[in-house]
C-alpha cells in the first residue's frame, strides 16, 4: 500500500512540448512532497498536457496534467472507462505490486466497475448516501469533533492530523453506514494502517473487509436508518460481497481525502495571513480556505485511472488500446490555460470558483452526495475546533511541517499546535 511519489524532473529537461523528450518521468523518488506545482510546471513545459510516466516496476502510463485534456478524458466514459481489466500490462504485474490496492483489480465494486455495471452500483449507492439527513450528519460531526477536542483540550498541545483530522471523518462515516462508535474507532485504526502502507496493510485490509461483511449480516437481520440498510433495501439484488465492497469503497474514499481536506485547510489558516480571520470566528473565510485547498492542494492529486478502449489521440500523444491514464487532478487545477490569473492574483483569487476537478468529473466522479457529506464533515469539524480552541497556533515553524510522501495524495504527516489549556466542556471522551 506504499504510495510512491513523483520525482523531480532533471534540470536538463526543457524545450517546447512539440519537441519534448519521450523519456518517461518516474513516479517515484524524492521531491514531490515539497513543491508539486513546480514539478507540474516543469513536466507540462517539457512534455505537454499528457506526460509519459513510469510506475514502480517499470510499467508505462500517461499522466494527464492539462485541464482540457483531463476534462475530455473524464467526459468520455466510452473511450476512457474506469475498467482496470482493459490494462495492457496485466501479464507483467506481480501479485505483490505495491500499487495494486490503488489501481485495483477487476471486482464487483462501485470503484472498479465500468459502463452498465458501474451505473447499477451507482444507482444503489448514490440514493443511500443522498437519503442521509444533513442535519443529522452535522449533529454527528459536532458531537464527535467535541469528543476529539475533549481528549486534548486540557493538555494545551495536539497533533491535529493524528488526533483530529484523521479520526473525525471515519468516525462520522462509520455512524452513517451503521456501526456503533466503538467499532468505528477500530475502523479508524484499520484505515490509518491502510493509508500508511507497509507490512500491516494487507492484514488491515482483511480486517476492514471483515467489519463490512459483519455489518451487512447485522443490518440484513436488523435494519435501521443508515446507509447500509438503505443499500440492502434497494430493489435490485446484489450479493453480500458486493454490498461489503461498496461499503468499503464509500468509507475508504471518504476517509483520508476528507482528513487531508481538514488538515490542509487548517494549515492554510495557521500559516497564511489572509486566512487569519478564520481563527477569529470569520466563518466565511473557513469556506474560502477550504475551496482554496481544493484548487491549490487537492487532497487527491493523482487518481488511477482510466484505460483506453482503442488507439486514439490525446494532447498530441498516441494513446494505445489498454494504456493506463492517470488523472492529474492537482496539476489540471493549476493549468495556466484556464488559470490566466495564476501568476498575479495570489491565493484566494478563485475562492468562490467551483470549477476545480478535486472530485474528478464525469460518470466516475465522486458522487455528489458523497461530496456534500465530505464538505459537511470538514467544515463542521473546523468550526467546532476553532470555537473550542480560539487561540490555536502552530507549535513549530511553518517550514518544518512535513508532507506525506505521495504523488497521489496531498496531506500532512503532522500538524502540531498549541493553545490555552481548557477543562473539558462536553464530558464525552472517546
Amino acid at each position: 500500500m506504499t504510495n510512491p511519489h513523483l520525482s523531480g524532473v532533471p534540470a536538463s529537461v526543457g524545450g517546447c512540448p512539440a519537441h519534448a523528450s519521450d523519456a518517461r518521468v518516474p513516479l517515484g523518488g524524492a521531491g514531490f512532497d515539497t513543491e508539486p506545482q513546480a514539478l507540474y510546471r516543469r513536466v507540462r513545459h517539457s512534455h505537454g498536457p499528457v506526460v509519459p510516466v513510469e510506475l514502480p516496476g517499470g510499467f508505462p502510463a500517461w499522466l494527464v496534467v492539462g485541464y482540457r485534456e483531463l476534462h475530455q478524458v473524464t467526459s468520455d466514459g466510452e473511450l476512457f472507462p474506469r475498467d482496470v481489466g482493459l490494462w495492457n500490462q496485466w501479464e507483467h504485474i506481480p501479485e505483490d505490486w505495491p500499487l495494486l490496492p490503488m489501481v485495483g483489480r477487476p471486482m464487483p465494486s462501485i470503484n472498479f466497475t465500468a459502463g452498465a455495471e458501474h451505473r447499477r452500483h451507482s444507482a444503489m449507492v448514490g440514493p443511500a448516501l443522498e437519503a442521509a439527513d444533513p442535519f443529522e450528519i452535522r449533529s454527528h460531526c459536532e458531537q464527535l469533533a467535541d469528543r476529539l477536542v475533549d481528549a486534548v483540550c486540557a493538555r494545551g498541545t495536539a497533533d491535529l492530523v493524528a488526533e483530529f483530522a484523521e479520526p473525525l471523518p471515519v468516525l462520522v462515516l462509520s455512524r452513517l453506514v451503521g456501526f456503533p462508535d466503538a467499532e468505528g474507532t477500530d475502523i479508524a485504526r484499520v484505515l490509518k494502517a491502510l493509508a500508511d502502507g507497509g507490512p500491516g496493510a494487507q492484514e488491515a485490509y482483511g480486517r476492514f473487509g471483515e467489519h463490512m461483511r459483519r455489518l451487512v449480516a447485522v443490518k440484513r437481520s436488523d435494519p435501521g436508518d443508515d446507509v447500509t440498510s438503505r443499500m440492502l433495501a434497494h430493489p435490485e439484488p446484489f450479493t453480500d460481497e458486493e454490498y461489503a465492497l461498496d461499503l468499503m469503497a464509500v468509507t475508504a474514499a471518504g476517509h483520508l481525502t476528507t482528513a487531508d481536506w481538514i488538515s490542509n485547510s487548517l494549515r492554510l489558516m495557521l500559516t497564511e495571513d489572509q486566512f487569519a480571520q478564520s481563527l477569529a470566528g470569520g466563518r466565511r473565510s473557513i469556506g474560502d480556505a477550504m475551496n482554496e485547498v481544493l484548487w491549490e492542494e487537492s487532497p487527491t492529486q493523482i487518481l488511477a485511472g482510466r484505460w483506453a478502449v482503442r488507439d486514439t489521440q490525446l494532447g498530441g500523444r498516441t494513446i494505445r488500446e489498454g494504456d493506463m491514464l492517470l488523472l492529474g487532478l492537482g496539476a489540471a487545477n493549476t493549468d495556466p490555460l484556464i488559470r490566466q490569473d495564476l501568476g498575479s492574483g495570489g491565493a484566494g483569487h478563485h475562492a468562490s470558483n467551483g470549477a476545480h476537478l478535486a472530485f474528478s468529473h464525469g460518470e466516475y466522479r465522486c458522487p455528489f452526495p458523497a461530496q456534500e457529506i465530505a464538505e459537511t464533515i470538514a467544515r463542521t469539524g473546523i468550526e467546532v475546533l476553532l470555537d473550542r480552541l480560539p487561540d490555536l497556533e502552530l507549535a513549530v515553524p511553518a517550514e518544518d511541517l512535513v508532507r506525506r510522501l505521495s504523488a497521489f495524495l496531498r496531506g500532512m504527516n503532522a500538524l502540531p499546535v498549541r493553545f490555552s489549556p481548557a477543562a473539558h466542556s462536553t464530558g464525552d471522551l472517546l
